[in-house]
């Protein structure tokens, strides 16, 4: 296993249970309001930054981009690790155990390594570029569908961007029409990390975030899945707009979102 996967793992699974732990305690998780429908909690907070101090006391001089504390810069510029401590934060607070912790590791540009945990399940999803994916140390593989009939596929609600509803819907309404069912769970890692492990044909998004979607797109992509931006192409990262799945199930869905999509969703 590569050296910085397991120093991920470390930090995942030591936020992860820091998560678990506070169910214990309900009364002790403070909620707060960051932006137009965007919670946050002192358990994101606080489990960020001991994912933050687990892999400073290893690489302490590598850079970080978290969701709540925002870039540290540090002197190793080439190596950056995107963390999402809590994706799924709405979830987390209503009592609905489907969040996890994602942590990718960026090294000269490219995400080399990634894990996302799943407390609630104990499922630990992993990848290294060019060696595959695993689900608790069991390689996964992608689903590998015709087209879209019979597919199961996720995505997520423009909730910070309701101005987009009448489109997305529209786009929602024809993909619904043509597979077998769609799902919409709350957390986009764990979405993609589904695409990995087959639970999911394809998935689709728009308006993420990098660290909703570094760690999940390298192990759905080590699967055997491809990941594109709304245009076809990969800057997905920069865009926040997402689609992945096997390519016989993502040409369809840029098809549609090329058809129903307003231009306010494609860039």
């Amino acid at each position: 296993m590569h050296p910085m996967l397991n120093i991920a793992i470390r930090a995942a699974r030591k936020a992860g249970n820091h998560i678990a732990k506070s169910l214990e305690k309900a009364d002790s998780v403070q909620v707060s309001t960051k932006g137009f429908n965007d919670l946050v909690t002192n358990i994101d907070k606080e489990a960020e930054a001991m994912i933050i101090e687990s892999i400073k006391s290893s690489y302490p001089e590598h850079c970080f981009a978290g969701e709540e504390l925002g870039v540290i810069e540090g002197r190793d510029k080439e190596c950056q690790w995107i963390i999402d401590p809590l994706d799924g934060t709405a979830n987390f607070v209503r009592g609905l155990p489907h969040y996890a912790v994602s942590i990718a590791l960026k090294m000269r540009g490219r995400i080399e390594v990634a894990c996302v945990y799943d407390p609630m399940r104990n499922e630990l999803f992993t990848a290294t570029r060019g060696q595959g994916a695993q689900l608790n140390n069991q390689r996964i593989r992608a689903s590998q569908p015709r087209d879209l009939t019979g597919c199961l596929i996720g995505t997520g609600f423009p909730f910070r961007a309701k101005q987009h509803t009448e489109s997305y819907m529209n786009l929602l309404t024809s993909v619904f029409t043509d597979s077998a069912d769609v799902r919409r769970s709350g957390s986009a890692a764990l979405d993609l990390c589904y695409v990995a492990a087959g639970r999911l044909d394809g998935f689709f998004e728009f308006g993420l975030k990098p660290w909703d979607i570094a760690a999940g797109d390298l192990i759905a992509r080590e699967a055997g899945a491809i990941t594109t931006d709304f245009t076809g192409n990969t800057n997905y990262l920069a865009s926040g707009n997402v689609v992945c799945g096997n390519p016989r199930v993502v040409k369809p869905l840029l098809a549609k979102i090329r058809e129903h999509a307003n231009e306010g969703m494609m860039k």
